[in-house]
C-alpha cells in the first residue's frame, strides 16, 4: 500500500478533531452564560458519548457492509448540522425552562439555547463515528510493516487537530463576537471536511470481483478464499461470512483485554476533562485563552512524540510494552496535576502528553490487529462504545467530583492508569 494513500485520511481526521477541539476551551464559559453550572458542563459532556455508544456500532458495522467512504461522509454531515444547530442557540431568547438548587448537582438554570445545544450533541453523538470509522479505515490500508507508524501518525493528526483547535478558539473568543466566532469555524471545518472525504479520499474496502456477472457466494466456494465485503453502487454484499455482533465481536481473541484497556483510558481522561476546565475556571481563574493555550501545549507535544518519537520508539519496542510504560507516565502525569503551581501544571502536562502519545497510539494499533479485516468496522465500534460508556460516567463525575474534592479528581485518574499498567504487566508476562 502506497503511503500516498494515508495523508487524506490523516487530513480527514485532523480536521473532525479540529472541529471538535476548538469548542473545549469555551464549552465551560457557554454554559454559564447560559445559566449552567459545573453539573450541567458535565451532564452536556456525557450526552455525546451517550448518542454516540448507541450509534457507533451501527456507523462501524454499516462501514463493514457498504465502506468506510459512504459512512465517513454520513457522519461527517452529522455533524455539520450538530454545529449549525448550536450555532442556532445564539440567537434563540433565554428563556428559563427550568431551574434547580440541590446539595449535589448545585444551582443551575436550565434555559432554551442550552436544551437546543443538548440537542445539538445528541444528534453529533449519534452520528459521530467518524473516529473509530477513521481507524478502520487506516487499519485497512495500513500492514504489519507500518501499523505502528501509520497509527503513531494519526495519533499526531489527532493531537495537531487539539493544538491548532484550542489555541484558535482562545484567540477567537477574545474578539467582538465572542463565542460565537468559534462555533461558526467548527461549522465551517465540518462542512470542509464533507467534501474532502468526497472528492479526495479514496474507498479502502473496493470490491474484488463483479458482483453483477458472476454470483460472489459461488465464486468464494470455487475458489475457497475469502475476501473483504464487496460491494458496488447502490448494492451491499447480502451474504457475510462471519457474524459481527457483538457476542461475536467479545469472543475475538484478546478484544475483552482490549477493551478493558480501552473503557479504563477514556474513564481517566473523562474526568480530566470534566473536572480541568471546572478547575482552573473556578479556583485558578483562567480565562478561556489560558485554557486554550494548555490544552494546545499538551497536544503539540504530543504531535512530537507521536511523529518522530513513536517511530523511533515501535522500532525497538513492542506494541504491549509501549502501551505499559505509557501507562506509568501517564499516572505521574495525573498526579502532578494536583499541585496547583501553574508552571508545574505544564511539567504535568508534558509528562501527560508524552505518556498518551506513546500509549494511545500504541494500543489502537495493537487493536487494529484484532478480528479480520470485514470485522475491523465493528471491531472499533463496539470499541468506541466501550469508550461512550466511560465517558458518559467520567464527565458526569468530573463535574460533579471537582467541586467538592478538588484535585483528589486527578489522583483517581492515575490510580486509574496504574490499573491499566497492571492489567498490561499481567498479559505481557503470562505472553511471556
Amino acid at each position: 500500500m502506497l503511503k500516498s494513500n494515508i495523508f487524506p485520511i490523516l487530513l480527514v481526521n485532523f480536521i473532525g478533531i479540529l472541529g471538535i477541539s476548538v469548542v473545549i476551551p469555551i464549552l465551560i464559559f457557554i454554559v454559564t452564560d447560559f445559566g449552567g453550572n459545573g453539573f450541567v458542563y458535565g451532564l452536556l459532556g456525557a450526552t455525546y458519548p451517550f448518542f454516540q455508544f448507541i450509534g457507533a456500532p451501527i456507523l462501524g458495522k454499516l462501514s463493514d457492509r457498504v465502506g468506510r467512504k459512504k459512512v465517513l461522509v454520513i457522519s461527517q454531515a452529522g455533524t455539520f448540522f450538530s454545529w449549525s444547530l448550536f450555532l442556532l442557540a445564539f440567537f434563540l431568547p433565554t428563556i428559563e425552562v427550568w431551574k434547580q438548587t440541590t446539595s449535589w448537582t448545585g444551582s443551575y438554570l436550565m434555559t432554551l439555547p442550552l436544551l437546543i445545544i443538548f440537542v445539538a450533541r445528541m444528534l453529533d453523538g449519534f452520528t459521530g463515528g467518524n473516529i473509530s470509522v477513521a481507524n478502520a479505515y487506516m487499519s485497512d490500508i495500513s500492514t504489519d510493516e507500518d501499523r505502528s507508524e501509520n497509527f503513531g501518525k494519526m495519533g499526531a493528526s489527532s493531537s495537531m487537530g487539539f493544538v491548532v483547535g484550542p489555541a484558535l478558539a482562545g484567540l477567537l473568543a477574545s474578539t467582538i463576537m465572542g463565542e460565537i466566532l468559534p462555533i461558526i469555524i467548527a461549522s465551517a471545518i465540518s462542512l470542509a471536511a464533507i467534501f474532502i472525504i468526497i472528492f479526495r479520499l479514496k474507498e479502502s474496502n473496493p470490491c474484488v470481483v463483479d458482483t453483477n456477472s458472476i454470483s460472489f457466494k459461488g465464486f468464494r466456494q470455487f475458489f475457497q478464499v475469502s475476501h473483504k465485503p464487496c460491494y458496488t453502487e447502490g448494492q451491499v454484499e447480502m451474504e457475510k461470512e462471519s457474524n459481527d455482533g457483538w457476542r461475536s465481536i467479545i469472543k475475538v481473541e484478546g478484544v475483552p483485554s482490549l477493551y478493558v484497556i480501552y473503557f479504563i483510558t477514556f474513564l481517566a481522561f473523562s474526568l480530566f476533562y470534566a473536572g480541568w476546565p471546572v478547575y482552573v475556571s473556578s479556583q485558578l481563574g483562567w480565562s478561556s485563552i489560558q485554557l486554550g493555550i494548555f490544552l494546545a501545549y499538551f497536544s503539540l507535544v504530543m504531535v512530537f512524540v507521536q511523529g518522530p518519537g513513536l517511530k523511533i520508539l515501535s522500532k525497538r519496542l513492542s506494541s504491549k510494552r509501549l502501551i505499559l510504560y505509557g501507562s506509568l507516565v501517564l499516572s505521574a502525569g495525573f498526579a502532578i496535576l494536583t499541585t496547583g503551581n501553574e508552571m508545574i501544571l505544564f511539567v504535568a502536562a508534558t509528562v501527560m502528553a508524552v505518556g498518551n502519545g506513546v500509549m494511545w497510539p500504541s494500543f489502537m494499533a495493537v487493536l487494529s490487529k484484532a478480528g479480520t479485516s470485514d470485522s475491523q468496522g465493528s471491531i472499533q465500534g463496539y470499541g468506541s462504545s466501550m469508550g461512550s460508556i466511560a465517558s458518559i460516567l467520567g464527565l458526569v463525575m468530573g463535574g460533579l467530583l471537582v467541586q467538592s474534592l478538588g484535585t483528589w479528581v486527578f489522583l483517581m485518574a492515575a490510580g486509574l492508569f496504574l490499573i491499566i499498567a497492571a492489567f498490561c504487566f499481567s498479559i505481557d508476562s503470562q505472553d511471556g
